[in-house]
C-alpha cells in the first residue's frame, strides 16, 4: 500500500499545527505558574474532521475525538503521550471507518481520578465510550499502556471485538513477563509515591526525555520537539503525574487479571508490532500465548515509539490490517 505522497502531506499539516499549539504551550509552563501550567495544552491538537467531546463513563469523565464513518476502530494511546500520538494516523483511517480517539483515564484532557487504573477498568472505560456511540463491534489499537489495555478490551468482550493490535510494550502476567518488570532500565515501573510525585513536580519534562530519549532507537528521531511540549503541558496538570504512576502500580493486579484472562485464547485477528530496538519479539511470542491468530512485525531499526520512528512502516501496517 503506497500512502508515503498523502501521509507526508498529512504530518505537514499536523505537525504545524501542533507547532503553534506546543510554542503556547511551552509560554505557559515558562511562566513557572502551577495554575498557568495545569490549563496548558491538556487536549490534543484539532484534527480536520473530527469532533472533541467528553463522555462520563465508568463513573470517570473521558475525553475523545471521533471523525469519519465505517466500521469503528478505538485508538488507545500510551504512557508519556497521550491521544495526540495518533494525529497522522487519524486522517486516513477517517476515510474508511469510523474513529474513536480518547485520552486514557488520567491522561490529557480526561479525569484524574483517585483510581481505577487496573487495565481491566481501563477497559470498560472503553467499551463504555463506544456503546455510547451506538457501536455493536470494534477493532482496537493500543501502544504501549494503550496495548494491554486493548487486550483487557477483548479479552473481556471478544464478541464486540473485530480487531486488535498490540504496539510495542508487554502484557504483564503472560508468560516471561518478569524478565521485563524486572529489567534495571525499566525503573520507572517502581517509581511512584509521594517523594517520587516531590520529585517530578515541575519537572515533568526532565522526567519524560529519560522516554522519549532512551527508548528510542536515536534520540535525535523520536518524539518531535512540539509534541514533547504538548505531553509534558498535558501530565503537568493537577494529578495528571500521581494518574500516570497509577498505570504502573497497577502492573501486579494487571498481571493477575491478565494470567486469568489468557486462559481462554483470543480468536479475532491480530497485529503485533514491535520496535527493533525496542521490544524485539517479545510481545509477538506473548501474542502468540494469547491469541490464535497472530501477525508479527518486527519494525526495522525503530525503538518503542512506532508511530513516530517509522510511520512509513507502522501506517501501512495498521492500514492494512485493519482494511
Amino acid at each position: 500500500m503506497d500512502t508515503a505522497p498523502e501521509l507526508l502531506s498529512t504530518r505537514r499539516q499536523l505537525l504545524a499545527g501542533a507547532a503553534t499549539l506546543g510554542a503556547a504551550s511551552a509560554a505557559l509552563l515558562a511562566t513557572g505558574s502551577p495554575a498557568l501550567a495545569a490549563t496548558a495544552s491538556p487536549r490534543a491538537a484539532t484534527v480536520p474532521g473530527f469532533t472533541a467531546r467528553d463522555a462520563e463513563v465508568n463513573g470517570t469523565r473521558i475525553h475523545y475525538r471521533v471523525g469519519g464513518t465505517g466500521p469503528a476502530v478505538v485508538l488507545l494511546h500510551g504512557y508519556a503521550e497521550t491521544s495526540h500520538m495518533w494525529n497522522a494516523l487519524m486522517p486516513l483511517l477517517a476515510k474508511t471507518h469510523t474513529v474513536i480517539v480518547p485520552d486514557l483515564r488520567g491522561a490529557g484532557g480526561s479525569s484524574k481520578p483517585e483510581g481505577g487504573y487496573d487495565k481491566k477498568n481501563m477497559a470498560v472505560d472503553i467499551h463504555e465510550l463506544v456503546k455510547l456511540q451506538g457501536i455493536k463491534s470494534a477493532a482496537i489499537v493500543g501502544h504501549d499502556i494503550g496495548l494491554m489495555v486493548a487486550y483487557a478490551y477483548a479479552a473481556q468482550f471478544p464478541a464486540e471485538t473485530e480487531r486488535v493490535v498490540l504496539m510495542d510494550a508487554f502484557l504483564p502476567g503472560v508468560g516471561q513477563w518478569q524478565n521485563v518488570w524486572l529489567l534495571r532500565d525499566l525503573w520507572h515501573f517502581h517509581f511512584h509515591g509521594p517523594v517520587p510525585l516531590a520529585l517530578v513536580k515541575g519537572r515533568e519534562r526532565i522526567y519524560f526525555e529519560h522516554f522519549w530519549n532512551d527508548f528510542a532507537a536515536d534520540a535525535k528521531h523520536s518524539v518531535p520537539e512540539a509534541d514533547r511540549r504538548v505531553y509534558a503541558a498535558a501530565y503537568a496538570q493537577e494529578g495528571g503525574m500521581r494518574a500516570g504512576f497509577e498505570y504502573f502500580k497497577n502492573f501486579e493486579k494487571d498481571a493477575a487479571d491478565f494470567a486469568a484472562l489468557s486462559a481462554s485464547k483470543l480468536t479475532m485477528p491480530m497485529l503485533v508490532l514491535s520496535g527493533e530496538k525496542a521490544g524485539g519479539t517479545f510481545l509477538i511470542d506473548q501474542g502468540k500465548l494469547v491469541a490464535n491468530e497472530v501477525k508479527g512485525v518486527v519494525v526495522k531499526g525503530s525503538g518503542h515509539w512506532l508511530m513516530e520512528e517509522a510511520p512509513d512502516q507502522v501506517i501501512p501496517e495498521l492500514l492494512g490490517f485493519l482494511k
